[in-house]
């Protein structure tokens, strides 16, 4: 995953020609560490056609507030510089991916 601050967030995650997922996470949430796998495992799935980032709150808080990532983990998902949808919480992975899917 790509990791993003506020210095590269605009070039990697708006304005990226491939849909994005950005998952907002704390270094200390152990349900950030629960869907890391799962966002992982979809990263490798949908290579080349889906872009996965990640951003860090703590180092980010700016961004985080823009967002709405006051729950950890917080996935917004861009397509054509637009959000998509925005997700929070720990998800089953087959609802994660159903989710990521509608972005092709």
């Amino acid at each position: 995953m790509i990791h993003l601050t506020a210095s590269n967030f605009e070039i990697e995650a708006r304005d990226s020609d491939l849909p994005v997922v950005v998952m907002f996470y704390a270094v200390w949430c152990g349900k950030c560490a629960m869907m890391k796998p799962v966002v992982e495992q979809m990263e490798k799935k949908y290579a080349g056609r889906i872009k996965f980032c990640e951003t860090e709150i703590g180092e980010s808080e700016d961004l985080a507030g823009k967002y709405g990532a006051d729950i950890v983990p917080t996935f917004v998902m861009f397509k054509g510089r637009e959000i998509e949808s925005i997700m929070q919480g720990v998800l089953e992975k087959n609802v994660f991916e159903e989710r990521v899917r509608e972005l092709l």
